[in-house]
């Protein structure tokens, strides 16, 4: 196989599918894209790993085929999390500064005494510590206070947990795919990073990831994330609904979804209809669109009306750019419109951006987070982040890998 250097990749392990990316960093930390990989995923449930046997499987699948295409060996991956298990805390640290001007080491002392007062059970591990932003003697608004002078510093973070278990499981998934994690990101962080522009998370927006069996939830302020969420809602939901609403199989009901599925019932013509299959060998039947839609549209209300309830916690006047949809849901036709009429705010499509190489193949939403987590280590750590010694990671280690992955500068 060919050899190359700085090679990034990032692994989506989804409720229905499983995405392999393989990037070349250049010096100038633009990414080429010269792999991708995909396979159906069967081993998850709400973005839990449920059956570590079939993640594993689904891994290898989606690993395999990487290679192929991209010519190289993968050893190490930068794998996303999600699932209902994520929370989101707020924090706040005070501390005297050393001196008379702030150094390195007054960051990270306040931003230990700010993710000291987050309580963190047991159970949940710390996955991102996110600085909201910096006061240096009663100056807000500050996002990196190095070198200020004053006698007084403090900061707002953003910390994301999630269950201990959850996360062994997917570092499990990995060791027996013959895989180390670099690291673990959040879903929602990671396809900010291939859907969002910087403007748009200067004046403020909201993320919104519909994936298989969770939709992710992250709002942007003043550049840097303010507030995450994960609901157990996403396109799997619908797939049920149509199942039951049109006594339909669960193949079939995605077959219909896919191809005729629509989340707004106003785009559908009253003259159209569609072919579904019964249960139990019955005769099929011709049933109008619209009833598909009106079994949908409720579906997606229901996620915006969530998404809704995010966005009341920062306020709707300070996400002045609106919504951003991505992952496989916002294939749905009207999924766009509902999110405007439930949110009263413009909403788009995100599509990942700013990569180059197979950039057709992955153009689609439903490869946003795969994106995502390879341009993540580039924008936030650099290009020493991926270059460093590939081992394997052991569940004895995860506990101090998370510890040391919360200095995070947004």
């Amino acid at each position: 196989m060919a050899k190359h250097e700085n090679i990034v990749v990032g692994l989506d392990i989804g409720t229905t599918k499983t995405c392999v990316i393989v990037g070349v960093v250049s010096t100038d930390g633009k990414v080429k894209i010269i792999g991708v990989g995909s396979a159906p995923s069967k081993g998850l449930k709400k973005g839990v790993v449920v059956d570590i046997e079939e993640t594993v499987e689904s891994i290898k699948k989606a690993v395999e085929e990487a290679e192929r295409m991209a010519d190289v060996r993968i050893h190490s991956v930068y794998v996303g999390i999600a699932g209902g298990h994520i929370q989101g805390h707020s924090g706040h640290g005070v501390i005297l500064i050393k001196g008379n001007e702030v150094s390195r080491a007054d960051i990270e002392h306040v931003t230990d005494a700010a993710q000291a007062s987050v309580q963190v059970p047991m159970d949940r591990e710390i996955l991102h510590v996110i600085h909201r932003g910096f006061v240096v003697d009663g100056q807000a608004g500050i996002r990196d206070p190095l070198g200020l002078s004053g006698g007084r510093l403090e900061v707002d973070i953003h910390v994301v947990t999630g269950a201990v278990t959850s996360a062994q499981n997917i570092v499990k998934s990995l060791e027996r795919a013959g895989l180390a994690m670099m690291r673990m990101v959040l879903q929602p962080l990671a396809s900010s990073e291939a859907t969002l522009t910087m403007e748009e998370k200067e004046l403020g927006v909201v993320l919104v990831d519909i994936g298989g069996g969770t939709t992710d939830v992250a709002i942007f302020m003043e550049g840097g994330v303010r507030h995450t969420a994960v609901f157990a809602i996403g396109g799997s939901n619908f797939t049920k609904d149509i199942a039951i609403g049109l006594h339909t199989p669960l193949d079939e009901a995605e077959r219909i979804k896919i191809k005729y599925g629509a989340a707004w019932s106003d785009l559908v013509e009253a003259t159209e209809v569609i072919e579904v299959q019964s249960m139990g060998g019955r005769p099929t039947r011709i049933l109008s669109r619209h009833v598909l839609a009106d079994i949908m549209e409720p579906r997606a209300e229901e996620i915006f009306n969530l998404v809704a309830r995010e966005i009341d916690q920062v306020g709707q006047d300070r996400v002045a750019s609106g919504v951003v949809i991505t992952g496989g849901g916002v294939c749905m036709p009207g999924i766009v419109d509902v999110a405007e009429k439930v949110l009263g705010l413009p909403a788009r499509s995100g599509n990942p951006h700013d990569v180059i190489g197979l950039i057709d193949m992955v153009s689609s939403p439903i490869y946003s987070t795969g994106v995502g987590l390879i341009l993540y280590p580039v924008r936030n750590a650099g290009n020493q982040e991926i270059q460093r010694t590939r081992k394997r990671t052991t569940l004895g280690q995860i506990r101090h890998m998370m510890k040391s992955w919360v200095k995070e500068f947004f």
